[in-house]
């Protein structure tokens, strides 16, 4: 069944875009897969027209009404009346679970490993998905009766909205209708101004909404892959406006949307701006700490930079916040994380050395394919059968704002994964120094989502094991990916798991889930609480920004922002 509003928007958000290794998938292990699952069926014809006998007898039984082939309950696909009472509509529903039957059937029979059977199973579900009736006016029986009740008007539609993708937005079907947001006007709009810029990033300061405000300020790192307004989205989801409301000294890092000439620009340039980010704000404040925070790639960032402070003996760092940032990554973290091989990492290293940047365009196709279902097929429904508009959601519309990411990082990125340097003291030499987390001692606040499956929980949890820091707290969020971290006071869906006892985090996950208790509410709260603990004294706030030395510029959110 199409969703359309705020349904199907609620759940596209779930999978928004993240940087991690998957960004390094060649497609030659996509067709080594294929080749793998080829190769087994030569190798062992018999088995092949076994499982045809099977599928063939799947077949008579659709075909003589006596099939009892039925879909998973959860699949939205297929929950149409029509799918149950239309005879051809249904037998089509049934072919295709037949398709999808005979393939894992066929796939569990072959000889592989776990990985290849991993990779085998991903690449084909995406094969089968793309052939399922509903991706057809003529599978689909709510298409068809839009298309009646329309008179016809949707099909129009839905023929509009493929040409408008076609020349306007590089033959990818649109996720979000982006006409009713303006950056400044309803996104991002929380008072503040730009006070340092250089060429990579703007710092932005927050006008405090407190007479006190707490002596120690908080720098927020966001990803290099999308703009840094997930942290300013509108007013109930804003983090930054949470944050002014409660005393804290904000400020956020605004990256660069790189251009061809700004290739070069790797982690040990990121790292550098983090720290003329730490000077500015330290001369702004007079503060000798500074607290930090990142998620997702900016995580990986803002661990980069704790390891390189403490190697310095830099001392200006105070807690620290990582919000669904996977540091140690598993080939079982995710379905598409067995994609990633030797060969791929090599192929994608090779391709950065030689390109300059990667266009944002080509990192939000790949992810896309990755989770097909959510992020392509649910909207050729909507938009082509359906005729009907994308949905109108701030997630998605600062989703789709990508960025392009420089070759360099990029290159940076797939070495950190490949050596698994967070995991392993000094296997990797980034900004000036080995890497090594074991010698960060901040006091360290992790999050986690339930239904992430981008950054799964699991996998983020295992970073508590990764620092020398003596106090760590984990947080398990509900919703997934930028979902749990946008989960403000007041949503009534909103609830967390926390530790019901103080002390050192389990090594096992397990372990820590068995001792913790379920909070309905949101983790905002607790965070802030846990962050005032860690603010200092309160003190009367600035009342201006910046200094005689850095001087307000632009309003907030800054310039960069636009490109």
């Amino acid at each position: 069944m199409a969703q359309s509003g705020p349904d199907i928007g609620e759940e596209a958000a779930q999978s928004t875009m993240a940087l991690g290794p998957l960004a390094g998938l060649a497609r030659e292990d996509f067709v080594g897969a294929v080749a793998v699952m080829l190769q087994q069926t030569a190798a062992d014809p018999v088995k092949a027209v076994k499982h045809m006998q099977g599928f063939s007898e799947d077949v008579v039984q659709i075909m003589t009404g006596k099939s009892q082939l039925t879909p998973e309950p959860r699949d939205k696909r297929f929950m149409d009346p029509a799918f149950q009472y239309n005879p051809f509509i249904k037998a089509g529903m049934q072919y295709f679970l037949a398709v999808q039957k005979g393939m894992k059937s066929w796939l569990d029979d072959l000889d592989l490993d776990p990985i290849e059977r991993d990779r085998a199973s991903f690449i084909s579900q995406i094969i089968i998905d793309a052939v399922a009736p509903t991706n057809t006016l003529a599978g689909n029986p709510m298409a068809q009766k839009r298309l009646i009740d329309s008179g016809g008007l949707s099909l129009i539609k839905g023929l509009k909205n493929a040409y408008d993708d076609m020349v306007n937005n590089d033959f990818m079907v649109s996720q979000v209708d982006k006409t009713p947001f303006t950056l400044g006007e309803n996104i991002a709009t929380s008072q503040g101004a730009v006070v340092f810029r250089n060429e990579m990033m703007e710092l932005i300061q927050y006008t405090p909404q407190t007479q006190e405000v707490y002596a120690i300020p908080q720098l927020t790192i966001p990803p290099q892959i999308n703009k840094m307004y997930i942290n300013d989205l509108s007013p109930e989801k804003s983090v930054v406006k949470y944050q002014v409301d409660n005393g804290i000294q904000t400020f956020v890092i605004s990256w660069r949307n790189p251009q061809k000439e700004h290739g070069h620009w790797g982690m040990d340039d990121y790292i550098a701006s983090c720290i003329e980010a730490m000077d500015a704000i330290q001369e702004i404040t007079g503060a000798d700490t500074i607290n930090l925070s990142g998620g997702c790639s900016g995580g990986q960032t803002l661990s980069v930079l704790l390891s390189k402070l403490a190697a310095d003996d830099d001392k200006r760092a105070g807690a620290a916040t990582i919000m669904v940032c996977v540091l140690e990554s598993k080939p079982d973290d995710t379905e598409a994380s067995s994609l990633v091989s030797q060969n791929s990492l090599e192929l994608a290293k090779r391709r950065a050395s030689r390109a300059d940047i990667i266009p944002g365009s080509d990192l939000t196709r790949g992810f896309a394919w990755l989770r097909p279902n959510d992020l392509i097929w649910n909207y050729v429904i909507n938009n082509y059968l359906m005729g009907g508009d994308p949905p109108a959601f701030d997630v998605l519309f600062w989703n789709a704002d990508a960025t392009n990411l420089s070759a360099s990082l990029m290159g940076d990125f797939l070495g950190l994964y490949e050596a698994n340097a967070f995991a392993t003291p000094g296997a990797a030499h980034v900004a000036d120094h080995d890497l090594d987390l074991t010698k960060v001692t901040s006091d360290l606040f992790i999050l986690g989502g339930v239904t992430d499956h981008i950054t799964p929980w699991r996998a983020c949890y295992r970073s508590t094991q990764l620092f020398g820091s003596k106090n760590v707290e984990f947080i398990l969020s509900q919703s997934g990916h930028m979902q749990a971290i946008l989960n403000p006071p007041g949503n009534p869906k909103a609830k967390y798991f926390k530790a019901k006892k103080k002390g050192k985090m389990p090594a096992s996950v397990d372990k820590w889930l068995e001792g913790t208790e379920e909070v309905q509410a949101s983790w905002w709260p607790y965070w802030m609480e846990w962050l005032h603990a860690r603010s200092g004294e309160r003190v009367k706030a600035p009342k201006s920004l910046g200094s005689e030395t850095h001087k307000p510029m632009e309003s907030a959110p800054g310039t960069y922002v636009f490109d």
